[in-house]
C-alpha cells in the first residue's frame, strides 16, 4: 500500500474522530454513536455475566441450603426474563426483516441482539438455580441488572432525542423497561427456604435472611440500633448467633485440621509400619537399635503445625475478605485522578459543564463504592477473627480436660487462661489488620507511581522523608513497649498490696497502721505515673511526628521540585493531587510497624497454644473390668487388692504418697509399668473439695436428675441439713467461685454428698474427714463410710489421718514413702508391732479422749505430732470458721441479702444510659477547668495553622496562572514551611498538655479514692464484696490512666480536623452552608442510634466475658473429679455455651461499628459530592488552588468524621471509670484520726481502768442491738475472762473497746477518758490485741512488727525473744528482713501467731485484748502464748475471750454474756458454786464435777 494511500486514510480517520469527539465531548448536549452504543455498551453486562456465572454455579452447588417455593415474585422475575429474551429476537427478526426490504445493516445489528438473547437465557436460569438453591437475594444478578440498566441509559437519551418511529425502537423502549423492572424486583427478597433452622430460632438474626442490598449496607442491623435507642439493650435482647459462626461448627472444623496435622507429624515418626503387638510409643518395647533405625530414616520429626491447620480451617474465608481489600485499594487512586481532571477542568474556561457535574459524580460513586467494599472486607475479616476466637478456646479447653498431670504441672492454670483470654484475642485483633501485610506496600507502590507521574523524580526527597520518619516511630514504639512492661509491673505491685490491705483492712485499722501502707501505696503509685509521664512524653512525640509526617513530605517534595528546574511551575493540579496522594500513603506507612509488632506477637501466641496442645493426653481406657488392682506409683512398687464391698483404709505421714495411690487408681499418674483395675463406676472425694461457682444442689446433683428423697438423705447423711438453714436461699443459694461462702468442712461435705448421690460402685475418698469437726467427723463416719453407714456394701478407700475410726474398718494399708510398709486388719497390726503400732503408741488413744473431754473441742484428731508439716492452717481454719459461722449467720441475715439488692441497684444506676455531663464537668475539673480551656485553645491553633499552611499552598498554586512565580519561590517555601513547622510544635505542645493534664487528674481520683477508702468504716468492707473495690483500683484506675488520655485525644483530634474542613469549604464555596445543617442532622442521628448501641453491647461483651474464664479456671482445678465422674462432655458443652453468648454480644458489637461506617461514610461522601459540585457550579469565580483546596479537605473527612463517632462512644464508655472511682471516693467516713484539742496525754491509760456505763451498739443502721445496756467496771491490772456461747456478742465488745463500732448509746471511759470524744489513732494506738485471725502483709518481718520503724533492732528482737521466734528468725539468713509472702503464707500458721504476740509485746500498752484463737493452733504454741501473757503482762488490764475454759480458771474475774447481756460476772470458782450458765458450760469440758 503506497504513502499516499496511507495519508489519505490517517486524515479520514482524524477527521472521523474529530467529529465523533465534537459528538461526545466538546459540546453542550453529548452523545455516543451507535456502533459504540450497540457494541461496548451492549456487551459489558453480558460478559460480566457470562464470566462470574460458572464460579457462582460451582459454588451454589457447594452450598445447597434447600428449595424455595414458587412465589409470585419469582414467577413475575421468571416471565419478565422471557419477555426480555423474546424482546431481543425481535429486534433480530427486525434486522432479517429489514435486510429482506434491501436495507443491508453492518452485521453488529446481528451479534448484539443475539448476545443479549442468549445473556438473558442465561439469567432465567440462573434465577430458578437460585430458587432451587435457597437463595433469597441474588447479589450477582443485582449487579448484571444494575450493570444493564448504566449501560442502557445513554442508548435511551439519544433514542429519545432522534425520536424516529421504528420497531427497534420500541423494542428498546420494552427493553429498558424490563430492565429497570427487574432491577427493582431484585431488590426483594424471597421467602426463606423450606426446612431451614430460621424456624425454629426464637429470635434469628436476620442477616441470613438479608437481602444483597441490604446485606452491603448492613441495613438489617437498624432494628437492633433501633431498639438500643429506645431503651438499653439487655441480653435476651441479642440475637442468636450465627450457625455458622457457632461452637459445635467452628471447633470441630479446626479440630479436625489439627488432628490431620497431628497425624501427619506421628507418620513422619514411625514412617516404618510397626510390628503387630508392639507398642506405639518410642522405647515402649522395640529396642533401642530399632528405634535409631526407625528415626534415622525420617528426617527430623516435624512439629504439628497449628498455623496450618488454621490456615485450612479459616483460609478460604478470608480470603474473600482480602479480595475485596484489593478492590477497595484500586478504586482508592481513582478520586486523586477525578480530583486531577476537576481542577483542570475549572482552568479550562469555554468546557461544557457537564463533565463537572460528571466528574463529581463520578467522586461520589468511587468514594461510595470503596466505602461498601472496605466495609465489607472488615466483616469479612472480623467475622474470621471472632471464628479464629471461639476454635482456640474450644480447642484449649477440650485439651485442658484430658492433659496429663505431668504436662499440667508445665503451667499453671492463670498461664492456661491468658492462652484463652490474651492469646485468643491476639489472632482476633491480627485478623483485622493481616491484610495490611500485602496491601501496605502494593498501596505505598501505586501512590508512589502516581506520585512520580505528577511531580517526577522529586518524589523522591518525600519518599526519603518517610522513611526517615519510620525508625523514629520504631524507636519511639519499642521505647513505650518498654514503658508499658515496667508500668505493669509497678500496677501489679500496687493491686497486690491493695488486695492484701482490703483483706486485713480490719487489722490495719485495729492497730492504727492506715497511714504507713497509704504511703507505700503512694509511693508506688507515683512510680507508676512516673513511667505514665514518660509514656506521655513519647506519646506526644509519636503524635506529632504523625500529624507532621504528610506535612513535611508535602514540603520537601514541592521545595526540591520547585528548586530542581526553573521551569518547574507547581500549579493547583500538581499541588493538591500530591497532597491528596500523600494522604493515602500516611496510613499504610503507619500501619506497617504495627502489623509487624503485632504479627510478632501472635507469633509467640501461636507457638503457645501449639506447644499446649501438643502435650500428652491422659489414655482414655482405664477401666478394665477386672476384680482386684495391681497398681504401681513410682518406683517402690505397690501390690494391692480390694475385695469388693471391703472398706481399706489407708494411713502414713505426710508426703508418703497417699493421695497419689488414689489418683493412680483414676488413671491420672502415668504408669511405668503394671496395670491397674476397677470395676465399675467411680465416685472421687479429693483432699482440697472442688465445688463449682452454681447452686448448692446443682454441686450435689453434678449432672444426675434431682430424686427428692435420695437427695435428702444425702444431705441428713453428711449433716448438711442444719447448714442449709443457715444459708440464705437454702440449697438453692448461689456458691461462689471456689465456694467461697462457704467454710472448709461445708465445702467438704459437699463434696461427698456429691459422691454419696452417684451411686458408684467403687469410692475413692481422699481424707474427706480433715477439714470438719471431730463431732461432725463422726457423724459423717457413722452415717456415711462406717461399717453401718449409707455406703456399706461399696467398696471403699478411705485415706484418713483419724485414728479413732480405724478399729472399724477392714483394712489398713500403712504407706512409708510411697510403698506398702504393711497391710491387714487393725488387730493383726496392733500384733505385728510394727510401723503401724508405733504410729498408734506415739498418739495413744487415751490421750486423745481426755484431752478431748477436757476442752470441748478437738483439735487433736489432726494429730500435729505426727503430721508436722502437715498444714495446720486449712484445719484449724475451717473449724474455726464453722464455728463462727454460725454466730455470723445470726447477725448478718439481713446483711446476706442486703448485698443481692445492693448489687442489682448499682450495676443498673452506675452503666446505663447517657453518661450525665456532670461526670465530664467532674473530670474537667480533675484536669484543672482553666488547664482544660487552655488545651482546646491549643487544639483549635493547632487546626489554624494547618490551614494557613493549606491556604498559603492553595496562593502559591495561583502564582503560576499569573506568571509571577520566579520571584516569589523563596518566600513561598518560607512561609508554608513556617506554617507548617508551627503546626508541628503546636500538635507537640497541645497533647503535652494534654498528657499532663490527664496524668493529673489521675493522681487526684486516685488519691481521693485511696485516702476515702482508708477512712471508711468497717462496717462497708463487711457488706461489699472486696472484688468490686479492687475493681475500682484496678480497672478504672487503668482506665483514666491510660484509656481516656488517648480517647480524649483522639476526640479532640478528630474533632478539630471535622470542623476545619468545614470552615475551608464554606471558606471556597459559601454556599455549602445550606448543606452542612441537614448533613450534621443525619450525623447526630446516626451517632446517638449507635453510641447508646454499642455502648451497651460493650457492656454486655464485658459482662459475658468473665464468665468463660471463671468457668475455666474452675474445670482446670476440678478436672480429675470431672473425669472420675465421666462428666467430660457435659463441661465441654457448658464451656461452648459460655463462649457463644460471648459472641452473641460481640458480633452485633462488630456489626454496629460497620453500619455506623456505611452510613457516617455516605455523609462524608455527599459532603465531597457538595464540594465538588458547587465547585462546579462556582467554577468562574473560583480559582483552581481555591477548588483543589476545597475537594481535597473534603476527600479527607470521611475518615475524621468516623472516629469521632467512635471516639464519642469510647469517650461515653470510659468516662463511667471516672463516675465509679468518684462513686467510691464519696462513700462515708469514720471519725477522724486525729482530734487536736481532744489529745490525751502521751502516758494515758496509766492505771488501765476500763468502764461501761449503759452501753449498747448495733453492727449497722437497722439492725437489732448486739449488746445491749451493759455496765461493768474493771480496775487496772485485773484480768477478765470472757466467755459465752455462740453468737453471744464476745468480739463485738473488743470491737467496741476500739471504735469499730461505734455506740447506740452509753459510753465507754479509760481512765476517765471518753474514747468517743478523742481520735480514732490515739486510741487505737493506746490498746493492743492479739486477734484471732494472725494477719501478715507481704514484706519483711521487721515491717509486719513495726511498720512506723518506732523501736530499734534489740527492742525487736527481744520481742521476738519473749514469743519463742527468736531461734526460728535467726536460722533464716536474712533475719529479721525475712520476707512474708502474701498473707504469710510461708510461716505456719503457729508461727503468724506467735508474730502477732510479738507485735503486742513491741506495743506493749496497759490494755491488751486478747482474742483466743477457736481452735487455733497446736496445744503447744497455745501454752507458751498463755505462760508469755501471763509473765509479760502482769501488771496490764487483760481481756481474754475464751473457748478453751481451762485457760481463764485462774483469771480475776469472768464476765458470761448472754444475747448481749450480762448474765453473770464473779470471780470462777463463786460463779462454779452458783451453777448458773458457767457451771453448765465448764461441765461441758470436763472442768466441774
Amino acid at each position: 500500500m503506497c504513502s499516499k494511500h496511507k495519508t489519505q486514510l490517517y486524515k479520514e480517520l482524524a477527521t472521523r474522530f474529530r467529529k465523533v469527539a465534537n459528538q461526545t465531548l466538546h459540546t453542550d448536549s453529548p452523545d455516543l454513536p451507535e456502533c459504540f452504543q450497540l457494541s461496548v455498551l451492549s456487551w459489558l453486562p453480558c460478559v460480566y455475566l457470562w464470566f462470574a456465572c460458572p464460579p457462582y454455579i460451582f459454588y451454589l452447588q457447594r452450598n445447597n441450603k434447600g428449595y424455595i417455593m414458587m412465589s409470585i415474585l419469582n414467577r413475575v422475575k421468571t416471565v419478565f426474563g422471557l419477555v426480555l429474551w423474546i424482546v431481543c429476537w425481535t429486534d433480530l427478526f427486525g434486522t432479517f426483516h429489514e435486510l429482506q426490504q434491501g436495507d443491508t445493516k453492518p452485521p453488529i445489528y446481528f451479534v448484539t441482539p443475539l448476545v443479549v438473547g442468549m445473556t438473558m437465557l442465561l439469567a432465567l436460569f440462573l434465577i430458578q438455580f437460585e430458587r432451587l438453591s435457597g437463595v433469597q437475594s441474588s447479589g450477582i444478578l443485582f449487579i448484571f441488572w444494575f450493570l444493564s440498566v448504566l449501560c442502557a441509559i445513554v442508548p435511551f437519551r439519544s433514542k429519545i432525542l432522534q425520536a424516529k418511529y421504528q420497531l427497534r425502537f420500541t423494542t428498546f423502549y420494552f427493553y429498558f423497561s424490563l430492565i429497570v423492572a427487574e432491577l427493582i424486583l431484585s431488590c426483594f427478597n424471597e421467602k426463606p427456604p423450606l426446612f431451614s433452622n430460621i424456624d425454629t430460632d426464637p429470635n434469628p438474626c436476620p442477616q441470613s435472611t438479608a437481602g444483597f442490598l441490604s446485606t452491603m449496607t448492613f441495613w438489617w442491623f437498624t432494628s437492633m440500633a433501633i431498639k438500643g435507642y429506645k431503651n438499653p439493650l439487655e441480653a435476651k435482647d441479642l440475637w442468636s448467633l450465627n450457625k455458622r459462626d457457632s461452637s459445635e461448627v467452628v471447633v470441630p472444623k479446626l479440630l479436625r485440621e489439627w488432628e490431620v496435622e497431628q497425624a501427619k507429624s506421628t507418620q513422619a515418626l514411625y514412617s516404618k509400619p510397626l510390628p503387630e503387638g508392639e507398642s506405639n510409643h518410642v522405647g515402649g518395647e522395640s529396642s533401642p537399635e530399632e528405634v535409631e533405625v526407625l528415626l534415622s530414616k525420617t528426617k527430623d520429626p516435624k512439629k504439628p503445625s497449628f498455623l496450618r491447620s488454621l490456615i485450612k480451617a479459616f483460609g478460604p474465608y478470608f480470603l474473600i475478605g482480602s479480595a475485596f481489600k484489593l478492590l477497595q485499594d484500586l478504586i482508592t487512586f481513582v478520586n486523586p485522578q477525578l480530583l486531577k481532571l476537576l481542577i483542570s477542568f475549572t482552568k479550562q474556561k469555554g468546557a461544557p459543564t457537564w463533565w463537572g457535574y460528571t466528574l463529581a459524580f463520578l467522586m461520589f460513586f468511587a468514594a461510595f463504592l470503596q466505602t461498601l467494599i472496605l466495609h465489607q472486607h472488615f466483616q469479612y475479616c472480623f467475622v474470621t477473627g471472632m471464628r479464629l476466637r471461639t476454635s482456640i478456646i474450644g480447642a484449649i479447653y477440650r485439651k485442658s480436660l484430658i492433659i496429663t498431670n505431668a504436662a499440667k504441672r508445665t503451667s499453671t492454670v492463670g498461664e492456661i487462661v491468658n492462652l484463652m483470654s490474651v492469646d485468643a484475642q491476639r489472632f482476633m485483633d491480627l485478623t483485622t489488620f493481616l491484610n495490611m501485610l500485602w496491601s501496605a506496600p502494593l498501596q505505598i507502590i501505586l501512590a508512589l507511581y502516581f506520585l512520580w507521574q505528577n511531580l517526577g523524580p522529586s518524589v523522591l526527597a518525600g519518599v526519603a522523608v518517610m522513611i526517615l520518619l519510620i525508625p523514629l516511630n520504631a524507636a519511639i514504639a519499642v521505647k513505650t513497649r518498654v514503658y508499658q512492661v515496667e508500668q505493669m509491673q509497678y500496677k501489679d505491685a500496687r493491686i497486690k498490696l491493695m488486695n492484701e490491705i482490703l483483706n486485713g483492712i480490719k487489722v490495719l485499722k485495729l492497730y492504727a497502721w492506715e497511714s504507713s501502707f497509704k504511703d507505700k501505696v503512694l509511693e508506688i503509685r507515683q512510680k507508676e505515673l512516673n513511667v505514665l509521664r514518660k509514656t506521655a512524653y513519647l506519646g506526644a512525640l509519636s503524635t506529632m511526628a504523625w500529624t507532621s509526617a504528610p506535612f513535611l513530605v508535602a514540603l520537601t517534595t514541592f521545595a526540591v521540585y520547585v528548586t530542581v528546574d526553573k521551569n518547574n511551575i507547581l500549579d493547583a493540579e500538581k499541588a493538591f493531587v500530591s497532597l491528596s496522594l500523600f494522604n493515602i500513603l500516611r496510613f499504610p506507612l503507619n500501619m506497617l510497624p504495627q502489623v509487624i509488632s503485632s504479627i510478632i506477637q501472635a507469633s509467640v501466641s501461636l507457638k503457645r497454644i501449639q506447644d499446649f496442645l501438643s502435650h500428652d493426653e491422659l489414655d482414655p481406657e482405664r477401666n478394665h473390668p477386672k476384680l482386684g488392682w495391681a497398681c504401681f506409683i513410682s518406683p517402690p512398687s505397690i501390690n494391692l487388692m480390694v475385695p469388693q464391698g471391703s472398706l481399706l483404709a489407708v494411713v502414713g505421714h505426710v508426703g508418703c504418697g497417699k493421695s497419689s495411690l488414689v489418683s493412680a487408681l483414676l488413671g491420672e499418674m502415668e504408669k511405668m509399668e503394671g496395670d491397674i483395675s476397677i470395676r465399675g463406676s467411680v465416685a472421687y472425694v479429693p483432699q482440697q473439695a472442688w465445688i463449682q461457682n452454681a447452686t448448692l444442689r446443682d454441686n450435689i446433683l453434678f449432672g444426675k436428675a434431682y430424686n427428692e428423697q435420695k437427695y435428702r438423705c444425702c444431705l441428713e447423711a453428711c449433716a448438711l441439713t442444719q447448714d442449709l438453714e443457715v444459708l440464705p436461699g437454702g440449697d438453692l443459694t448461689e456458691i461462689g467461685e471456689k465456694g467461697i461462702n462457704l467454710s472448709g468442712g461445708q465445702r467438704q461435705r459437699v463434696s461427698l454428698a456429691r459422691a454419696l448421690y452417684h451411686e458408684a460402685d467403687v469410692y475413692l475418698l481422699d481424707d474427706p474427714l480433715s477439714a470438719v469437726d471431730a463431732h461432725v467427723a463422726k457423724h459423717i463416719f457413722d452415717h456415711v463410710i462406717g461399717p453401718e453407714g449409707a455406703l456399706q456394701g461399696k467398696t471403699r478407700i478411705l485415706v484418713t489421718h483419724g485414728i479413732s475410726f480405724l478399729p472399724q474398718v477392714d483394712n489398713i494399708v500403712v504407706m512409708v514413702e510411697g510403698r506398702v510398709s504393711e497391710m491387714g486388719s487393725y488387730q493383726e497390726l496392733l500384733k505385728q508391732n510394727g510401723a503401724f503400732a508405733e504410729f498408734l503408741r506415739n498418739y495413744s488413744l487415751e490421750d486423745i479422749i481426755e484431752e478431748d473431754e477436757a476442752t470441748g473441742r478437738t483439735t487433736c484428731y489432726y494429730i500435729t505430732g505426727v503430721f508436722e508439716s502437715y498444714p495446720t492452717m486449712s484445719v484449724s481454719r475451717s473449724v474455726r470458721k464453722r464455728l463462727c459461722s454460725e454466730r455470723k449467720h445470726a447477725e448478718s441475715d439481713p446483711e446476706k441479702k442486703l448485698p443481692k439488692v445492693d448489687k442489682l441497684i448499682q450495676a443498673e444506676t452506675a452503666e446505663t444510659g447517657r453518661v450525665k455531663s456532670k461526670v465530664f464537668w467532674e473530670y474537667a475539673k480533675a484536669v484543672g477547668p482553666l488547664l482544660s480551656l487552655v488545651i482546646c485553645f491549643l487544639y483549635g491553633c493547632q487546626s489554624a495553622a494547618a490551614i494557613g499552611a493549606n491556604v498559603w499552598l492553595s496562593q502559591w498554586t495561583n502564582d503560576a496562572a499569573q506568571n509571577v512565580t520566579q520571584e516569589n519561590v523563596s518566600m513561598r517555601v518560607g512561609v508554608y514551611a513556617a506554617l507548617g513547622f508551627a503546626q508541628g510544635l503546636l500538635v507537640m505542645v497541645s497533647s503535652f498538655t494534654l498528657a499532663m493534664g490527664n496524668i493529673g487528674a489521675a493522681r487526684k481520683l486516685h488519691y481521693a479514692l485511696l485516702d476515702n477508702k482508708f477512712h471508711t468504716p468497717q462496717s462497708f468492707f463487711d457488706t461489699t464484696p472486696i472484688g468490686r473495690v479492687i475493681n475500682r483500683f484496678s480497672k478504672d484506675i487503668y482506665v483514666i490512666d491510660e484509656a481516656l488520655p488517648s480517647t480524649v485525644l483522639m476526640f479532640l483530634g478528630t474533632f478539630f480536623s471535622s470542623l476545619s474542613t468545614m470552615i475551608v469549604i464554606v471558606a471556597s464555596t459559601p454556599i455549602f452552608a445550606v448543606v452542612i445543617a441537614p448533613l450534621a442532622f443525619i450525623y447526630i442521628f446516626v451517632q446517638r442510634f449507635y453510641v447508646a448501641t454499642s455502648r451497651q453491647l460493650k457492656r454486655l461483651e464485658s459482662v459475658s466475658r468473665s464468665p468463660i474464664y471463671s468457668h475455666f479456671s474452675e474445670t482446670v482445678t476440678g478436672s480429675s473429679v470431672i473425669r472420675a465422674y465421666g462428666r467430660h462432655n457435659a463441661f465441654v458443652l457448658m464451656s461452648d455455651m459460655k463462649v457463644d453468648e460471648n459472641q452473641k454480644s460481640y458480633y452485633p458489637g462488630i456489626v454496629s461499628n460497620r453500619w455506623l461506617g456505611v452510613r457516617i461514610e455516605f455523609i462524608g461522601n455527599c459532603i465531597v459530592l457538595f464540594a465538588a459540585l458547587f465547585a462546579v457550579i462556582g467554577k468562574d469565580k473560583l480559582n483552581p488552588g481555591l477548588v483543589g483546596l476545597s475537594v481535597s479537605y473534603a476527600l479527607l473527612v470521611t475518615m475524621s468524621l468516623n472516629w469521632m463517632v467512635r471516639m464519642t462512644s469510647d469517650l461515653e464508655s470510659n468516662i463511667v471509670a471516672v463516675e465509679r472511682v468518684k462513686e467510691y471516693s464519696e462513700t462515708k467516713t469514720e471519725a477522724p484520726w486525729e482530734v487536736e484539742d481532744k489529745k490525751p496525754s502521751s502516758d494515758w491509760p496509766s492505771q488501765g481502768n476500763v468502764e461501761f456505763r449503759d452501753y449498747s451498739v448495733r453492727y449497722r443502721e437497722g439492725l437489732e442491738l448486739v449488746l445491749k445496756n451493759l455496765t461493768l467496771s474493771v480496775k487496772g491490772g485485773e484480768k477478765i475472762g470472757i466467755v459465752g456461747r455462740t453468737g453471744a456478742g464476745k468480739s463485738s465488745m473488743t470491737l467496741c473497746l476500739f471504735r469499730l463500732l461505734e455506740a447506740a448509746g452509753g459510753e465507754i471511759t479509760i481512765d476517765g477518758v471518753k474514747i468517743s470524744e478523742i481520735g480514732l489513732h490515739d486510741l487505737r494506738s493506746k490498746l493492743t490485741i492479739i486477734p484471732q485471725e494472725p494477719v501478715l502483709f507481704s514484706g519483711s518481718l521487721r515491717m509486719n512488727l513495726d511498720p512506723f520503724e518506732k523501736y530499734s533492732d534489740g527492742e525487736v528482737w527481744k520481742a521476738l525473744e519473749l514469743s519463742h521466734l527468736n531461734k526460728f528468725v535467726s536460722n533464716q539468713p536474712a533475719k529479721l528482713e525475712l520476707e512474708c509472702s502474701e498473707g504469710g503464707e510461708n510461716l505456719s500458721v503457729g508461727q503468724r501467731q506467735l508474730v502477732c504476740l510479738a507485735r503486742a509485746l513491741l506495743r506493749k500498752t496497759r490494755i491488751l485484748i486478747l482474742d483466743e484463737a477457736t481452735a487455733a493452733i497446736d496445744l503447744e504454741t497455745d501454752d507458751l502464748i498463755q505462760s508469755t501473757i501471763r509473765t509479760q503482762f502482769e501488771d496490764c488490764t487483760v481481756f481474754t475471750i475464751a473457748h478453751r475454759l481451762n485457760t481463764i480458771m485462774d483469771y480475776t474475774r469472768v464476765l458470761v454474756l448472754d444475747k448481749g447481756q450480762i448474765a453473770e460476772f464473779d470471780t470462777p470458782t463463786n460463779l462454779l458454786f452458783q451453777r448458773g450458765i458457767f457451771y453448765g458450760m465448764a461441765k461441758d469440758a470436763g472442768l466441774a464435777q
